[in-house]
């Protein structure tokens, strides 16, 4: 084959060890890139805009997830998902009465199954608004109204929905509707009407379909922190722990603030068990399946009224167990009995636990109660009167103070009791008939309300007692006679309950004064030699713990007594502050005769002490607190040996008591 003379051969070229050109020159085929990508460079610095200021374009900018790629990651992109199907619901879906979401099975008695539904047909909404009335959660107004499989409110509300369907005066198109939603019901559902039904008529249960058995809205019964009690359920879902799998339940109750009537949530669980279970055995069940719920409803109703009276603070008895917390906040119970205050607003406030923060009530219990009020008024104190459905939810329990234990607690409503009064306490009392007037007096007068006050206002219109002796001649008795007498709580306190330094005092005291002054109450300051001891130039600290309790008996307002075995030993500074000092001198022979004949008549056993036993006795030099104790050991030994009680029982006693060290001898 023969070549042009007008073609010329490419020239062969030779690179070195490097890959160059022989003849120092780069190939052609590294040159034309490198050009080419400078010259693109400097076009796009040509033809780039400056950007607008930050947030400043007035339009919408759209990104899109990227498909992931081998390690799993994805990021947003500009560029516009290829795959991407039309949305299934448009404004033809929109005319259909129900649009039902499937999803593939898996039963295998179903190829497909509900996901979820929307209900968008006017005449279901209006009917389902009335059958699904007050369910939770359920807003038949919305224009589409979803719900999600396995369709709780039609499951719980199944029953009013057939009864609805049958009415005879629908109209074609309502019943048209119904009967479609019906028919997509029975399909989906149809299983768990069937199981619920069977539930409710043999009353048993399985764990997989309990929460069929709780309705939100209905009233559920369980011993829950307490005796039986009823609540209202809120919602119920299954969940798990360490423990295992239980299904959920928040519940209702109706509680106080110490202000104001409200809802409290309490959540309680039902572990998971095996097979059925009788519905009324859990620990939690509904108040329609109890055998006997009418009479159920009447004894908490009753219950609720006695709570509903509790509000505020109140002066009463207590005797059984009551609920105090731990370290931990764990409820641990403890047995009171005596006098408590039943006071929440106070329990808030200086308790060391934890209060109840209430929630407010529901839009159909302001309906309720306010139709209860047009009815009946308003209560004593001013609140809203709770309705009978509302005592049926009250809890059984209330807040207070333990005057004997001192001690905030938790008091069970139905254990809380009327006060029984000693009437013949005060004239017991083995006092002068002078001294005993005086003390009633100024008792009596500052509870009614003294008028008398100082140049400054709110200064000294308090009454302050000292009561002086030795142990056991009846200082302690005289407070507690008063407080009999005029009916009001006796708040005692020692030294020991207030601390010894100045911040702990005055904190204490400052509270001590505000609740007693709020409950009406006296107060008893026994021993308070620590409070009332002489100033000296060498212990300050001691000087500001008698500084401070001398400036709160300037402004405290109510009654207080004090007691002291050591008058002499007085700062100056208080003697001007005491309006009654009283001094108890040692007991008389007189005296402790009728101490001696107070205590034997007051005994729950038959006595068989004379008369001339009683003036032996009485010539023994016993206090007052001696003779109570002498007599009370005696009639454990007379019990122990079902007897009467003897005087023999009471001179073994004595011969024990001879033998300790330090007690007087006859």
């Amino acid at each position: 084959m023969t070549v042009s003379s007008d073609i010329k051969a490419p020239e062969p070229v030779s690179k070195n060890l490097n890959g160059d050109a022989a003849n120092g020159a780069e190939p052609d085929v590294d040159v034309e890139p490198k050009a080419t990508e400078a010259k693109a460079t400097e076009s796009r610095e040509e033809t780039k805009k400056p950007l607008a200021p930050y947030g400043s374009v007035s339009s919408t900018k759209n990104i899109y997830r990227s498909p992931k790629d081998e390690d799993g990651n994805w990021t947003w992109v500009d560029e516009y998902p290829q795959d991407v199907k039309e949305a299934a619901e448009n404004e033809e879906t929109e005319t259909y009465a129900v649009v039902v979401r499937n999803v593939k099975s898996q039963d295998s008695r179903k190829k497909l199954e509900a996901a979820s539904m929307v209900v968008q047909s006017p005449w279901l909404k209006k009917a389902l608004a009335e059958i699904l009335d007050e369910y939770p959660g359920v807003a038949c107004e919305l224009k589409r109204l979803e719900f999600e499989a396995p369709f709780k409110p039609f499951v719980h509300r199944w029953t009013e929905f057939v009864r609805y369907m049958r009415r005879p005066n629908l109209d074609a198109t309502t019943k048209a509707h119904l009967e479609l939603l019906h028919d997509i019901l029975k399909y989906e559902i149809g299983d768990s009407i069937k199981a619920f039904e069977d539930y409710v008529r043999n009353r048993v249960v399985t764990f997989e379909h309990l929460w069929m058995i709780f309705q939100p809205g209905s009233v559920v019964l369980s011993a829950h922190k307490g005796p039986l009690s009823a609540f209202e359920l809120t919602d119920a879902e299954y969940g798990s722990n360490q423990c295992g799998n239980f299904l959920s339940l928040n519940c209702d109750c109706v509680d106080y603030s110490g202000k104001d009537f409200g809802r409290y949530q309490e959540r309680m669980k039902i572990p998971e068990f095996i097979g059925t279970r009788k519905i009324t055995s859990l620990n939690a069940f509904p108040w329609l399946f109890h055998d006997n719920k009418e009479a159920v409803a009447v004894a908490l109703t009753k219950r609720g009224e006695i709570f509903e009276k509790l509000a505020g603070h109140h002066y009463k008895a207590y005797s059984g167990s009551a609920i105090t917390w731990d370290r931990d906040g764990n409820e641990v119970p403890i047995q009171v009995s005596g006098r408590i205050i039943v006071d929440i607003d106070s329990f808030n406030r200086f308790s060391p636990y934890p209060c109840r923060w209430l929630g407010d009530w529901s839009a159909k219990d302001h309906e309720r109660l306010t139709k209860y009020k047009e009815k009946h008024g308003l209560g004593e104190s001013g609140q809203l009167r709770l309705t009978p459905y509302h005592h049926m939810l009250c809890r059984s329990r209330t807040r207070g103070y333990s005057l004997k234990l001192k001690k905030w607690l938790d008091f069970f409503v139905e254990q809380v009791g009327e006060i029984t009064w000693n009437t013949n306490a005060f004239d017991k009392l083995v006092l002068p008939d002078d001294q005993k007037e005086l003390i009633l007096a100024f008792s009596e007068s500052q509870l009614e309300g003294s008028n008398f006050d100082d140049v400054i206002s709110g200064k000294g219109k308090g009454v302050i007692c000292l009561l002086a002796g030795p142990p056991g001649v009846g200082k302690t008795l005289t407070a507690e006679a008063v407080a009999e007498n005029l009916r009001v709580p006796l708040h005692t306190l020692s030294s020991g309950d207030l601390g010894s330094d100045s911040y702990s005092l005055e904190h204490g005291l400052t509270r001590i004064l505000e609740l007693v002054a709020r409950w009406n109450a006296i107060l008893l300051l026994d021993e308070c030699d620590v409070f009332l001891e002489a100033r000296s130039s060498h212990d300050l600290e001691r000087n500001k713990v008698v500084s401070i309790f001398l400036r709160t008996l300037e402004y405290y307002e109510g009654i207080m007594f004090m007691t002291t075995n050591r008058v002499d030993n007085i700062d100056a500074a208080f003697q001007s502050r005491i309006h009654v000092s009283l001094d108890y001198p040692d007991l008389t022979a007189e005296a402790r005769h009728a101490i001696w004949k107070n205590f034997l008549t007051t005994t729950t056993l038959e006595t068989d002490v004379s008369d001339d036993d009683i003036a032996e006795l009485a010539e023994l030099h016993l206090n007052g607190r001696q003779i109570k104790n002498v007599l009370k050991t005696a009639q454990l030994l007379a019990s122990r040996r079902k007897s009467v009680l003897k005087r023999s029982f009471i001179d073994t006693v004595l011969a024990i008591e001879k033998r300790r060290p330090g007690q007087p001898s006859s």
